[in-house]
């Protein structure tokens, strides 16, 4: 592969990276369908947010498309005899999911945030260790719980102003999250996306949690993983993909240059220096269409995001409603290379009904043909939602055409 490399190339390389150019699969999405898109990704982000989809659950589906939400369950929380754990969630793209083969290479974290990863659950730990002793025992004994389990199990009650209120957590929780963040505990998530706590050699295995990786073994290995998920990318974009410092993977870049695992490119147009996996490719095309969560590698980090898509995203959830540009939970739409529309979506569950409550078209789109694609991708993401049909209601430029191939008959 050439040293110097156009946008369009680096685009359909990291398209590639990301798994979009893989094949789909010919019939329900498998294990082994998920495997390689963990491959591809080698992390999940988590969030909160579910008025579509919790985010961990859509770049399977933008990459593979419809599939039982059940196989990422079962690979993260609830694995069987014969589908052991694949995933264990961990601060790595923020709170992640991330392989269960990787844990070791998050020791150095673990022992940054050996009191907590917040001041305040610092300090709590610092006044309380002797509870989270108890908190421990109690885990021990009793196996994976919330902290309202742990509470009741240590006969602690809280003021009624407490219950129910998230910004108002028992100091327990913060015992359990300082733990967490230390990887003396890990988690499981019900399908209420609420944290049961349990030990860590419980969930990933005494195996993985006895293994030490020195501190720049551990960022050399996972600064060759970003690398192969981005395909081509600077310095900054591979410090984003695990938290790491610039500085600490500029620290390790040599290593790798000279083990032949990256070498050094120049793409077009941008201002730094970037790196090309060993085992990146570079497809003709890469004709793929699909919808992305905000939080899908592909796109998480917006530098990245614009230097290669010209794509600025910010993201809306937290800015007041009268001053939002395009919506509240925004979509990006991939097709056929380009970002060419963003879409504000919400699952009216109680409706059956997929809304689009806004939809633009990038500059220099072909709208009807964005809407076309569009409307087709967006009445699979409502089938597998269980939705009955998909209503455009909102605003945008691609609203009209949108709405005309989205009518029902």
């Amino acid at each position: 592969m050439r040293a110097e490399l156009s946008v369009a190339q680096a685009r359909r390389i990291a398209l590639a990276a990301q798994g979009f150019a893989d094949p789909p699969p010919a019939g329900e999405p498998t294990r082994r369908h998920l495997r390689r898109v963990l491959s591809r990704t080698r992390l999940l982000q988590l969030d909160s947010v579910n008025v579509l989809a919790r985010a961990h659950y859509l770049p399977a589906f933008s990459r593979l498309g419809a599939y039982r939400d059940g196989l990422l369950d079962g690979a993260a929380w609830r694995p069987r005899a014969r589908s052991p754990r694949l995933l264990a969630e961990y601060w790595a793209h923020e709170a992640a999911l991330v392989p269960v083969d990787d844990w070791p290479l998050f020791g150095w974290r673990m022992d940054e945030y050996r009191d907590g990863r917040y001041r305040h659950t610092r300090e709590v730990l610092q006044r309380n260790r002797s509870r989270a002793a108890d908190v421990l025992a109690v885990i021990t004994d009793q196996g994976a719980m919330t902290p309202r389990e742990i509470e009741d199990a240590l006969g602690i009650t809280r003021a009624p102003a407490e219950r129910g209120s998230w910004w108002m957590r028992g100091e327990v929780k913060h015992l359990c999250e300082a733990m967490f963040a230390a990887g003396s505990l890990s988690a499981v998530r019900s399908p209420h996306f609420h944290r049961h706590y349990d030990l860590a050699e419980r969930i990933v295995g005494a195996e993985r949690v006895g293994v030490t990786v020195g501190r720049r073994d551990a960022h050399r290995e996972l600064v060759s993983r970003a690398a192969a998920a981005h395909g081509v990318a600077t310095a900054a974009d591979l410090a984003d993909y695990y938290r790491l410092r610039t500085a600490e993977v500029r620290d390790v870049l040599g290593d790798l240059v000279d083990a032949g695992v990256v070498a050094q490119v120049r793409v077009d147009g941008w201002s730094e220096p970037a790196y090309l996996h060993r085992d990146a490719r570079l497809p003709r095309r890469v004709p793929h269409s699909t919808l992305l969560s905000p939080f899908d590698p592909l796109v998480f980090y917006r530098p990245r995001t614009e230097r290669l898509f010209g794509f600025r995203y910010r993201i809306e959830i937290y800015v007041p409603e009268h001053k939002r540009v395009h919506g509240y939970y925004v979509l990006p739409y991939l097709m056929d290379e380009e970002l060419t529309a963003r879409v504000d979506l919400k699952a009216d569950r109680a409706a059956g009904v997929l809304r689009v409550l806004s939809a633009h078209a990038e500059p220099g789109a072909d709208t009807a043909r964005v809407a076309r694609s569009l409307a087709v991708d967006l009445a699979a993401l409502a089938d597998w939602r269980g939705l009955d049909r998909v209503e455009v209601t909102g605003r945008g430029d691609l609203g009209p055409a949108l709405r005309s191939e989205a009518a029902p008959g």
